[in-house]
């Protein structure tokens, strides 16, 4: 059996409709998982199961809309994807937001609360909501989108990177607390993919150039090239890899 087999695990991922989080669904259920999609528009989340059940001709996506910023709909999410797939095997947080690019200095406190509070006590919130399960079955993965942004810094988007780098955080924390339980909690860091949430970067003349003509490759990256990581780290080929944060840039860090 492949490494790579993920038959008969349930996934709930959050920011699922679009971007990073559709591509690891859809990836996941072409490997044989269920998949939780999920973001607060139902409309998308109907939109991108379906094109999922679709092309796979099995139903092994379901939608569930939910605001991660509300701690409700977060205990919501987590009710409604145990009672459709009867337990969640695999959390991966990647829904997260940016409203504020420019100096830390200019940031507004409503802002500032909004980035740490979506991108860091959101996926607390749901780890413990899911971990519990996770160690009575003495199995369970935990994945958290990070970035690179997460492992530098920044004059554009510091308060974003100051989130990012609290998830690989988290992830070291998760990893030495649960790892007796045979839980593995590790994070993902992009460099510049080509997504929605990332438009305001790669879609400025100015930042894409520069970005792209010193890097290693020439290029940005794409969510299936994020996807892959995630597909590892959730299956057995991730089985012993725990507390740890796979870049995946193209080697602009290097």
């Amino acid at each position: 059996m492949s490494l790579f087999n993920l038959k008969n695990k349930s996934f709930l991922i959050t920011g699922s409709s679009r971007g990073i989080g559709k591509s690891i669904a859809f990836h996941a259920a072409m490997h044989g998982a269920k998949v939780i999609i999920s973001s607060r528009k139902i409309d998308a989340c109907k939109a991108t199961a379906k094109k999922i059940n679709d092309h796979l001709g099995s139903e092994l996506a379901f939608p569930i809309a939910g605001n991660i910023a509300i701690e409700s709909d977060l205990e919501n999410l987590v009710s409604q994807s145990n009672k459709l797939l009867g337990k969640i095997d695999v959390l991966i947080c990647n829904a997260a937001t940016n409203p504020f690019m420019g100096s830390m200095a200019d940031i507004p406190s409503d802002a500032f609360d909004k980035v740490l509070n979506n991108n860091i006590k959101a996926n607390h919130i749901l780890a413990n909501l899911v971990t519990p399960q996770m160690i009575e079955r003495k199995d369970g993965v935990i994945i958290i989108i990070s970035s690179i942004g997460g492992t530098r810094g920044s004059n554009l988007i510091g308060t974003y990177n100051i989130s990012k780098a609290a998830d690989i955080q988290m992830v070291k924390n998760m990893a030495v607390e649960y790892g007796q339980h045979n839980i593995r909690a590790n994070s993902i860091a992009p460099g510049l993919i080509r997504t929605d949430f990332a438009k305001g970067l790669w879609e400025n003349p100015t930042l894409h150039d520069h970005y792209t003509s010193t890097h290693p490759m020439r290029r940005i990256g794409e969510p299936d090239e994020v996807a892959g990581a995630a597909i590892m780290l959730a299956s057995d080929a991730g089985k012993y890899i725990n507390g740890q944060t796979i870049i995946v840039d193209g080697g602009a860090t290097a």
